[in-house]
């Protein structure tokens, strides 16, 4: 699951990828990497990486987010320290993209360090969201995804999930959903990530050889926090 120094995640808006980006950092520490993480979402206006810096910190990973992350400027600027880790090989890095084309558009600024580099930029996807709920969208997305990027995805990604409702049959579903976009690009799942309580419900299911990352909670919208 961590070949790659940079770590690309992209994918439609509610794709749960900044969840899955988080996780997948953590993990990346937990597993005795130099672990950075990077919030390249200059479109969504919550910055929510900026919610789970404390727990990444507490485990030695170093965040770095838009200038003005949670303020109301209207366009946060990505850190110009992100260059130093380009340049500083030893980490392995996290690049948790904004959603959709616009918000890949940051991706392309980079083109040169990130291709000159062992990268994997993943999709992930929600089959229970509209925009992505049947294979076609899917596909379409992504197109529109490496467009805006200029880098093409290298593996998928399923975060299918209905939040509180989650099921491993929701998983299942998009499991399926997702095998038929994989077929027609030739792009593997790489990936299945649920909620704990949830991946502990799949049991021996096949799941098109893709890996597990079992989640925790780290990202709360404001209207979560009460």
């Amino acid at each position: 699951m961590f070949e790659k120094r940079i770590n690309i995640f992209t994918g439609h808006f509610g794709s749960g990828k900044t969840e899955v980006a988080v996780n997948y950092t953590l993990r990346l520490a937990e597993a005795g990497h130099k672990a950075a993480i990077v919030d390249f979402d200059i479109i969504n206006p919550y910055f929510r990486t900026a919610d789970a810096k404390e727990e990444l910190e507490k485990n030695n990973v170093r965040v770095l987010l838009p200038r003005y992350a949670n303020t109301n400027v209207d366009i946060p600027a990505i850190p110009a320290e992100i260059y130093s880790l380009f340049q500083d090989k030893s980490y392995k890095v996290v690049l948790d993209v904004g959603g959709d084309d616009l918000g890949a558009k940051a991706v392309s600024r980079f083109k040169e360090e990130i291709t000159g580099d062992d990268y994997e930029m993943f999709f992930v996807i929600n089959t229970k969201r509209g925009m992505t709920d049947t294979a076609e969208k899917i596909y379409e997305m992504l197109a529109l995804i490496e467009e805006g990027a200029n880098v093409k995805v290298t593996k998928l990604i399923n975060n299918s999930n209905l939040l509180g409702d989650t099921s491993p049959e929701t998983i299942l579903h998009g499991n399926d959903i997702i095998s038929e976009v994989s077929e027609k690009t030739g792009l593997p799942i790489a990936i299945t990530a649920g909620m704990e309580e949830v991946i502990n419900g799949l049991g021996s299911f096949e799941l098109s050889g893709s890996e597990i990352l079992t989640m925790k909670k780290q990202i709360f919208l404001p209207w979560d926090k009460g």
